[in-house]
């Protein structure tokens, strides 16, 4: 059986006396849509951070892609793809030379670059906005760009904090038609999200509160256990308990 791509155990993160991240195991196969769930302040932003080598862990190890997280966070970045919560692109560049920046980034150059670029235009359905000022997109498109930013260099796991906030119904579908084209690609995907219907796109969700986690399995084993209809029925349940 293949080494799964994310490893976390005993993964603390502490910051004085409070314990933001308290003590979690997991794992993420390959080609695996991994949900994050929780409410507000849960630690599901810190986990993402840490397993992206963007903040150092207080205890315990992780890896992601066989890269130890706290001993070489810089292998971890150029390894993966990230896409933030807040939107995180240059509004002043065009859709072209956002992609074009973070492509360089990436270590990706002249004709690799321009036909990644060409490939992720069509496959994320922004033919004809390559000119456009990325400001004076919608929100819905926005976030498209900002997806083909964080996989124009093919990584082999993608982290999307909560990638669909603000978004309307219909284009947080759309966005997660994309999402399972990555999968089915190869492409692992670490998804957190507030929204508990799209918990049940996911393969297996793992639903934190005040830092640990209180339920990890996938969504239909989750509602069976519980005899809940919904993710979010089982979302209510588990915090009440908890």
């Amino acid at each position: 059986m293949a080494e799964p791509v994310v490893i976390a155990r005993g993964l603390t993160k502490t910051f004085g006396a409070f314990r933001a991240v308290d003590n979690i195991d997991f794992t993420v196969d390959k080609g695996e849509i991994f949900g994050f769930l929780g409410p507000n302040g849960a630690g599901k932003t810190t986990t993402i951070r840490i397993l992206c080598g963007l903040l150092r862990p207080s205890g315990g190890m992780c890896f992601v892609d066989g890269v130890d997280v706290g001993r070489n966070p810089e292998e971890v970045k150029r390894r993966i793809g990230y896409m933030s919560q807040k939107f995180s692109l240059y509004e002043d560049l065009t859709v072209g030379e956002n992609l074009d920046f973070f492509g360089s980034v990436y270590g990706l150059r002249n004709r690799d670059l321009e036909e990644r670029k060409r490939e992720l235009l069509v496959r994320l359905g922004l033919e004809g906005v390559e000119r456009q000022m990325t400001k004076s997109l919608p929100l819905g498109w926005k976030q498209k760009v900002a997806l083909a930013s964080a996989v124009l260099h093919r990584p082999k796991i993608v982290f999307l904090d909560e990638p669909t906030s603000g978004v309307d119904p219909i284009n947080r579908r759309n966005f997660w038609t994309l999402i399972h084209g990555l999968a089915v690609s190869g492409t692992t995907v670490f998804v957190t999200t507030h929204y508990m219907e799209e918990a049940e796109y996911c393969d297996r969700i793992s639903i934190m509160d005040a830092g640990r986690i209180i339920a990890l399995e996938s969504p239909g084993r989750l509602k069976e256990s519980y005899g809940k209809n919904s993710v979010d029925e089982v979302f209510v349940h588990l915090l009440l308990k908890s």
